[in-house]
């Protein structure tokens, strides 16, 4: 990813090439990538070509003044890695690009031969995608056209080739016209700038995917398609279906087999293909019973079961020799859905899956994640026990995101390529073609559950009904097609700033479009600022502090105004104190986005399936060095982010709920698990537990369900500063307004019978609020708001609902000062007015007995054995959100014992750290880091367990890192470890 090709993308390129030649030998398949070294290629822009136009097509052409491409890859990523444009990556430099440079056409040419080793009747030329058109030139003559960037290419190109001496290929690549949303579509939409990447010179143009030879008799098979039923977990049904292509001018007879593995279930049926033609042959259980599979291995997804995997090798015999090959990979699944309560709720192999996961914008903004790459950002989704991702505007094109999680049971909601605006493409029929292309590519994959129309919107007339059809058609219904990404048995999107934890236990944390409630949010999200590590490596040294314009062209200001950055900024300064300088701030940035982000799940999986199925961040990886909207960041460092979504999606879930302070198990598996005890512990700051609050229970983890254990008792006393305080009302019909507040729930206030009527208390001074709780007669509020004042004439929301209910709503929000609270009725939910039998305004913090100002909350889950099975951690004020006395926390001596092994490739670090009995406090927020021997920088991508972990006196923690040895290179790993506790040490 970064400029200067890092150790990881290196080995990444490496192992595409050993790939690429592995797979050659078994297919006979030539990848005419870079990775190759026999090929390369060069670009050079249409209208600079020149004199070359003439001669280009020749082989032995002097392309010297063209510039080194990559392929895949893009044209402006090409000028990038041959170091003519600097790391766009670092401070503003990608803004400072000229676009006119590269938003226009080029070239791309290269010479190869053909392998020796190519002796069957046909060769073939192939593309598996360009952005966003492509001319497409062999050896001087037009072969094709591609048209948009999912179009394949398979060109016969027996008759153009040279089998002794170079050819040429020459490929015209148009680049996309602004405006892309949606004119543009296909192509990535993201490409020409959006609120968490800048705008890409060149818009993304290039040979975006894989180029290959191959080489088949003359018969050969196209798009194979395997689907699976299950009329029962026991028995599996699959059916095979494929096209046999005859490419020669008579009639063809062959013999297609197949092997299905796990299982060794093989089948064969003779195929006959007309001249020119090809036949569509399925082959079902109907004819070969073996395709009845008993007790077939299921693909799951994480947390439900092994996402298991068969293949089906199928070949195509012209007598005794081969024709073609292909081996297709597959899971046996069973995808349902059914929409009760308004919501949408999805089934895999019968269970209802809990959805845990998150939005991938892109891979990567310049397309630069190729290969392994993958494999370690779903790796990552998997540690973090999500279940899910979303392919946001189908934004993620490569073989290997769809390999990788149907490697590590990552579910796919897969988008086509439109963005809310009511506008079409310019091509209607030409995004329908590629629509049908990405359904025939990648339907086999067993990790797709969804596929949707449109982010935000609907599709206009007439793509809507096409892509229903089109996925009725290719995919044969077996996956459900949601036209609007944020409505239609949804809760809607974002929002997508930081909240209080206790705004997503509150009813309802409501997002834009959609129903309220928690139901699905396919989007909700927060800022995330990255640690320091990462910071240093993209923000020049003298931008580093104060914030200034260059965080906001890293999209932490203006540019990223939905994640709300002034709020989050003002989120760390309030609950943690103002910070000191820019290692302060990312470091109590960690803290609050382990707060928001836990919060967000565990607020739905307090609500599972009672209303709530699932959720989405925004976004699960970040495909630019930003400081919005991501769990681990740009180089991999798994920011608090990530740890906080960790804790909260384990499978199997102890949890707190900071509204009522109930303790819950959340079972998100299809398995029960019974004599498990559930226990709480409360900690002072100095690592002392308070016993008053211990408590323990033995709980059965119900299957798929949320099993409440106990409420901590904080032995809270509620001051109900309304009481007997002068009250105002817009109106009143014999019952007038003090009687709301009068602290006698027999008495009430009663508007007129009008929509915008409203009632407000005088607490006599300004006072901290944080609540209010309201006993709706019959006549109660559907739609009101909380608002706040100093002065009776100015008011400012609190507090907002559209599902006001008759009995008592207890509301709390962030802490506030005011003199006078409001509730402001916008609809009435009864043919009366409005009616409040009670109107109570909650301030302050409730002190808690025995408890230090800030203190601790430790959960456990352990089974009948004693065994750990879920632990949880929380930090609680006495001012609700004042964590200020964190900063206090002593400095702590942590016994650290590690061993560090290297096998197979990979460095193993095991590290068992303490906080001695004797030490004088907790150890708040550990910190533990592989960092290189030689200058103490992170070694990344790693592997961890577990970190930013607190220790009480005399507790322990294991703590394991894994990484590829090849990161390192002559280098040596060093575990670092740093809690809260101790001060920041300026560079």
């Amino acid at each position: 990813m970064p400029f200067n090709l890092s150790p990881f993308l290196k080995r990444s390129m490496f192992i595409i090439c050993v790939a690429a030649c592995t797979q050659a030998s078994a297919q006979n398949i030539t990848y005419l990538g870079s990775a190759n070294p026999q090929t390369s290629w060069k670009v050079k822009a249409q209208a600079d070509v020149g004199a070359d136009s003439a001669n280009m097509y020749k082989p032995g052409f002097d392309a010297g003044s063209w510039v080194k491409g990559v392929v895949p890859g893009t044209v402006f990523n090409a000028y990038v890695v041959a170091g003519l444009e600097k790391d766009p990556n670092f401070g503003d430099n990608i803004y400072k690009v000229d676009k006119a440079k590269y938003d226009r056409n080029f070239w791309y040419r290269t010479e190869f031969n053909i392998p020796a080793s190519y002796t069957k009747e046909k060769i073939w030329l192939n593309f598996k995608g360009i952005n966003r058109k492509a001319e497409i030139y062999l050896n001087g003559k037009q072969i094709g056209v591609l048209d948009g960037f999912m179009q394949r290419g398979n060109f016969d190109v027996t008759g153009l080739v040279s089998k002794n001496t170079a050819n040429v290929l020459a490929v015209l690549v148009y680049c996309p016209v602004n405006p892309l949303v949606n004119y543009a579509s296909p192509t990535y939409i993201p490409s020409a700038s959006w609120d968490w990447m800048p705008y890409v010179p060149g818009l993304n143009s290039g040979i975006t995917d894989k180029v290959y030879l191959s080489n088949t008799g003359s018969i050969t098979l196209q798009d194979p398609w395997i689907r699976t039923d299950l009329p029962t977990n026991a028995r599996a049904d699959v059916s095979v279906a494929v096209g046999v292509k005859n490419s020669t001018s008579k009639f063809q007879t062959g013999l297609l087999t197949g092997t299905i593995q796990p299982g060794n279930i093989e089948f064969s049926q003779k195929v006959f293909v007309g001249a020119n033609t090809t036949s569509e042959i399925k082959l079902d259980k109907k004819r070969f019973e073996q395709l009845a599979i008993n007790s077939p291995k299921l693909w799951w997804p994480n947390g439900y079961g092994e996402p298991n995997l068969y293949t089906c090798k199928l070949s195509l015999k012209l007598g005794d020799e081969v024709s073609d090959s292909q081996n297709i990979k597959f899971g046996i699944k069973k995808y349902s859905y059914d929409t009760v309560g308004n919501v949408l709720h999805v089934f895999v192999n019968g269970t209802k899956v809990f959805l845990k996961g998150g939005n991938w914008g892109m891979a990567e903004y310049m397309l630069r994640c190729r290969g392994n790459e993958y494999d370690t950002k779903l790796k990552l989704h998997r540690e973090m026990n999500f279940n899910i991702v979303r392919n946001w505007i189908g934004s993620t094109t490569d073989d290997e995101f769809y390999d990788a999680c149907d490697k590590y049971g990552m579910m796919i909601w897969d988008d086509f390529w439109l963005n809310s605006i009511p506008n079409l493409p310019n091509d209607v029929n030409n995004f329908n073609v590629n629509a049908i292309e990405k359904i025939k590519r990648f339907r086999n994959h067993p990790s797709i559950a969804i596929w949707c129309g449109d982010n935000e919107g609907t599709p206009m007339p007439p793509l809507n009904g096409w892509l229903a059809e089109d996925i009725s058609n290719y995919d044969g219904g077996d996956r459900r097609y949601q036209p609007n990404s944020h409505a239609g048995s949804l809760t809607g999107s974002g929002p997508w700033t930081n909240f209080d934890p206790r705004w997503y236990f509150s009813r309802f944390p409501n997002g834009f479009g959609g129903s309220p409630g928690w139901g699905l949010r396919s989007e909700i999200g927060t800022a995330v600022f990255t640690n320091y590590d990462s910071f240093k490596k993209f923000i020049p040294k003298d931008k580093l502090w104060p914030r200034n314009e260059m965080w906001n062209l890293h999209f932490f200001g203006p540019s990223a105004g939905n994640a709300g950055p002034d709020r989050y900024d003002d989120g760390i300064n309030k609950r943690y104190g103002t910070a000191t300088g820019i290692q302060d701030y990312c470091r109590k940035a960690q803290l609050l986005n382990i707060e928001t982000n836990k919060a967000m799940y565990e607020g739905w999986e307090d609500n599972m399936w009672e209303d709530a199925s699932g959720i989405m961040t925004w976004m699960s990886q970040s495909a630019y060095p930003s400081l919005v909207w991501q769990t681990y960041d740009y180089y991999y460092d798994l920011t608090g982010a990530y740890w906080g979504a960790k804790k909260a999606c384990e499978p199997l879930h102890i949890q707190w709920n900071p509204v009522n302070n109930s303790v819950k198990v959340i079972n998100t598996t299809g398995s029960n698990v019974n004599d498990l005890t559930a226990e709480v512990a409360i900690y002072n700051t100095d690592g002392s537990p308070v016993s008053d609050y211990h408590q323990t229970k033995q709980v059965d983890a119900i299957a798929n369900a949320a099993v409440n254990c106990f409420t901590i008792n904080f032995k809270e006393e509620h001051n109900n500063l309304a009481l007997n305080k002068p009250t105002v009302a817009s109106s009143f019909e014999n019952m007038e307004a003090t009687l709301a507040t009068d602290g006698n729930s027999g008495s009430r206030w009663a508007s007129r019978q009008n929509d915008n009527e409203w009632i407000y208390v005088d607490l006599g001074s300004e006072q901290v609020v944080n609540g209010v709780k309201l006993n709706w007669e019959e006549a109660y509020g559907k739609a009101f708001k909380i608002q706040v004042s100093n002065d009776a004439k100015q008011w400012r929301d609190v507090y907002d609902t559209e599902d006001g209910h008759t009995g008592v709503q207890q509301l709390t929000f962030d802490e506030t000062k005011a003199r006078y609270v409001k509730m402001q009725g916008i609809h009435r939910g009864s043919g009366w007015g409005y009616s409040l039998w009670d109107f109570e305004v909650y301030g302050g913090e409730p002190k808690s007995n025995g408890l230090s100002e800030v203190h601790f909350i430790k959960l456990k889950l352990t089974d009948k054995a004693g065994k750990l099975v879920s632990d949880n951690f929380y930090w609680r004020g006495n001012k609700r959100t004042d964590f200020t006395a964190l900063n206090s926390l002593p400095k702590v001596n942590l016994k650290v014992t590690s061993k560090i092994t290297k096998a197979d490739g990979k460095y193993y670090i095991n590290a068992t750290i303490t906080n001695p009995a004797s030490s004088p406090a907790a150890a708040f927020a550990i910190r533990a880091q592989a960092v290189r021997k030689s200058n103490c920088e992170q070694i990344l991508p790693a592997l961890m367990n577990d970190n930013y972990f607190s220790l009480m006196r005399g507790e322990s923690k294991s703590i394991k890192i894994e990484f590829d040895a090849d990161v390192l290179g002559n280098d040596s790993p060093v575990l670092l470890v740093q809690p809260y506790n101790d001060a920041i040490k300026a560079e």
